[in-house]
Order: structure tokens, then sequence, then C-alpha cells
């Protein structure tokens, strides 16, 4: 069964800085398309960073990029965003979610209803 549990969500100023974490447990495959979505009270939830396991291709939305890292820990099974200069507009509620894929092009074409597995979600709160 597979399993993805995000934490590091929490509550800082902006300009400030917050690496989330997600573990992947059970998942059988090697290549995976892994990505962070947000969604925003009121807002639809939105593709901010995705990483291709199967390369170490990224992806970052418009509004995060420069700002936001993501990347891959395997000996974890961790895959992790770093987030630096947040700004008030940041503020969601943060999932992880994951699905196997065969290419990189597949897995950009992915978006919200192409992932097969969801974490629960980590709030962040980012304060003027």
């Amino acid at each position: 069964q597979v399993q993805l549990v995000e934490s590091g969500g929490g509550s800082v100023q902006a300009g400030g800085s917050l690496r989330l974490s997600c573990v992947a447990s059970g998942y059988p495959y090697s290549r995976i398309c892994m990505a962070w979505f947000r969604q925003a009270p009121g807002k639809e939830r939105q593709e901010v960073a995705t990483l291709y396991t199967g390369g170490g291709s990224t992806y970052y939305a418009n509004s995060v990029k420069g700002r936001f890292t993501i990347s891959q820990d395997n000996a974890k099974n961790t895959v992790t965003l770093q987030m630096n200069s947040l700004k008030p507009e940041d503020t969601a509620m943060y999932y992880c979610a994951a699905a196997s894929s065969g290419s990189w092009s597949d897995c950009l074409d992915r978006g919200y209803y192409g992932m097969t597995y969801w974490g629960k979600g980590t709030l962040v709160t980012i304060s003027s």
C-alpha cells in the first residue's frame, strides 16, 4: 500500500524559508512522477513543482520559480520542497502527490487529475 506523508509546514514571516518533506512508502516502481500541489482557501489546487525520479527533470510554476526547489533523496524515499523568500500569497495547504510514469513528458502532462496517490497535506502560513 502506497503512502505519502508530508511534514515541515508551519508559520513564518514573509521573506522566510520552510522545507517540506514527503516520505513515500510502499511504492513498487522506480520511475515516479512526484509533485507538490497547493490549495489556498477558495482556490483551485495548483501544481507548484514536479520531479521525475527517472531522470531528475523538474518543473516549477512561474509563481515560485527561483524561490522553490524540489529535490529527491532516493536513499530515504523522500522528496523535499525547499521554499525561500516566502510571500503571503504562498499561504496554502501543500500536498505531495505521486504517480508511476514512463517518461518526463508523461510526468509533465499529468497535472492534478493524473496523479494517483496523495498525502494528507501540510499547512503553510506566511504572514506579512
